[in-house]
């Protein structure tokens, strides 16, 4: 009795800490991502060196991904939802990692035998390998998908309880890591690939998977012990009640002429969340077959109808930029003369940019209330990125409207290309372009600042970017009900998809760097909007408070945040 009240020492609170499933969950995610972070980086440089330094593949690759994400987004969330929750993730990480080991080992044996291979059957063996690749690795993304919805979306949601504060702090350290292992993983891959060869880095990656898929196994397993909250969700308490009912129904239902059966179905047409699978109707195999349809359409409509639809299609909208450290923008950065070492040194400085922006998410939060967050972000964001505009115009840009935005692409297809567009289109297609030019006969660049305002307005917008993309996420993990939590991401990832692939298409169309000004006015302009429609949803929420500047001793923050709904 006289130690029940005594305060645990440092060692003891380390040891809490480090047992707690908030830091398991940390450990698991970190690995998982890890993981993911190698392969995607691995996957794309080993298709481009298998067909002979052409981005074909990596393009069927990519849209293979983004397509099936698009499509099949509500389907893999409503599994979610109708699943328990350690089956899914278990089931998610089992199927992500011996997909990605099963291709790993693949393109060991391509890379060992690939000149067999292209005379086995005039190559039609090579090309099934490709055809598998491809289709195990995309069911691995698929998997991954899932997993990440499960874990970021609802998993810490549980652990971090009805406690808005610290869900903000785990969602805020989760991306953290992101930032951090989306730079370190494919830097170690890339070594390995650089001083082995491709072949060890496939047995690398095969191997980690293998080992790191028990080792978070393990840590699923123990988090799932340390929070019994997990073991029931709200969809699944439903159908318990509905159960207990329809066990429980009154004998004087039978004096009416009506089984218990009939006296429970009002019951169960108007609560049960999975319907009743004794239907004849719902046996037949017409709806079977169309099942994944209605679920599509249900998930699209639930997305929509959501109080938070607005917030979920402006972070949508954000995926519709070449304001991005992608292909895109470091291809025209080469065009405009910064070699390789400037870029690896801005990209270190955007991961710095978008750490500061988490941290500056859980200060902001705290200070102003979540939905003020987004607003601020916003505002921040675009604030930032008036210099990407200011660049167009600025001294060095080689924006120019008299030059057709299409020229590139056509002058393309005819074979004909002067040097400038040959130049931007090999880096954007790694290389792969005829055209033998020397380096000498490039047009000198008059400035660079142009160039330097560009990226400075990208990394000063990272900070509003990552802040903004957590308040969004805050505000689905506190809105969506828990039984909706699956198929409402799911939609939101597809949603993330289809503004992602139309920034590909814009860039498709009009890939010149004489073009790029207008590229990325079209970019300022979707971020523009989509800050728009998140303003109209805080105003919604919170009217002429949203310009109230809240201190946090007022504690206004408890009326933008409501509590966290777990049932319907």
């Amino acid at each position: 009795m006289e130690n029940s009240g005594r305060k645990k020492t440092c060692c003891e609170s380390i040891q809490d800490f480090f047992t707690s499933a908030k830091f398991l969950i940390y450990m698991g995610h970190a690995l998982s991502t890890w993981g993911d972070r190698m392969w995607n980086f691995a996957v794309a440089v080993f298709l481009v060196e298998l067909y002979g330094n052409s981005l074909l593949l990596t393009a069927v690759y990519g849209l293979v991904v983004a397509g099936s994400v698009l499509l099949l987004g509500a389907i893999i969330g409503d599994w979610v939802d109708r699943n328990p929750r350690l089956k899914v993730a278990q089931t998610s990480l089992l199927v992500q990692n011996s997909c990605v080991i099963m291709c790993g080992i693949l393109l060991m044996v391509v890379f060992q035998f690939k000149e067999q291979l292209v005379e086995l059957y005039n190559g039609w063996i090579l090309t099934t390998c490709y055809v598998l690749v491809i289709t195990i690795a995309n069911i691995a993304n698929l998997a991954s998908t899932a997993m990440s919805i499960t874990i970021q979306r609802d998993w810490v949601v549980v652990v971090a309880g009805q406690d808005s504060s610290r869900l903000a702090d785990m969602n805020a350290t989760v991306r953290i890591i992101d930032q951090l292992t989306n730079i370190l993983a494919p830097m170690l891959v890339g070594q390995i690939m650089a001083f082995g060869s491709h072949f060890i880095g496939c047995g690398f990656i095969s191997g980690w998977n293998l080992c790191s898929m028990f080792v978070e196994y393990m840590l699923l397993w123990k988090v799932y012990q340390k929070t019994p909250a997990l073991a029931v969700k709200g969809g699944q308490k439903e159908q318990q009640q509905q159960q207990e009912l329809k066990q429980l129904s009154p004998p004087k239902d039978l004096e009416n002429g009506q089984s218990p059966e009939e006296s429970s179905q009002p019951l169960m047409n108007e609560a049960s969340v999975v319907p009743s699978p004794d239907s004849p109707k719902q046996n037949g195999c017409c709806y079977q077959v169309t099942e994944p349809l209605r679920t599509l359409k249900a998930g699209w409509v639930a997305y929509y109808n959501q109080n938070i639809f607005f917030a979920g299609m402006s972070l949508a909208f954000l995926y519709m930029t070449v304001l991005g450290f992608d292909c895109i923008t470091t291809g025209y950065a080469y065009t405009q003369g910064l070699n390789g070492s400037v870029l690896s040194l801005l990209m270190g400085a955007s991961a710095i940019s978008g750490i500061c922006g988490t941290v500056a998410f859980t200060w902001v939060r705290k200070k102003c209330g979540l939905i003020r967050t987004g607003f601020i972000s916003g505002i921040a964001q675009l604030s930032c990125l008036v210099l990407c505009v200011v660049s167009v115009f600025a001294p060095g840009s080689p924006f120019d409207l008299s030059v057709s935005p299409f020229q590139d692409l056509y002058t393309h297809l005819i074979g004909e290309k002067t040097l400038p567009e040959a130049d931007f289109t090999s880096v954007l297609t790694g290389g792969n372009v005829t055209t033998a030019a020397p380096a000498e006969e490039l047009p000198p660049l008059q400035s660079y600042m142009s160039v330097s305002l560009l990226f400075a307005g990208v990394i000063a917008a990272r900070i509003g970017l990552w802040s903004f993309d957590l308040t969004v996420t805050q505000l689905i993990q506190e809105n969506v009900i828990e039984s909706e939590r699956g198929i409402i991401n799911g939609v939101q990832n597809s949603m993330n998809y289809l503004l992602d692939l139309l920034h590909f298409i814009m860039v498709i169309l009009a890939p010149n760097p004489e073009a790029f000004g207008l590229l990325v006015i079209i970019s300022v302009s979707f971020v523009a909007i989509g800050h728009i429609m998140y303003f109209r949803f805080a105003f919604k929420s919170l009217g002429s408070r949203l310009f109230l500047c809240c201190s946090a001793e007022q504690k206004v923050e408890t009326d933008d945040s409501p509590s966290l709904p777990t049932t319907v």
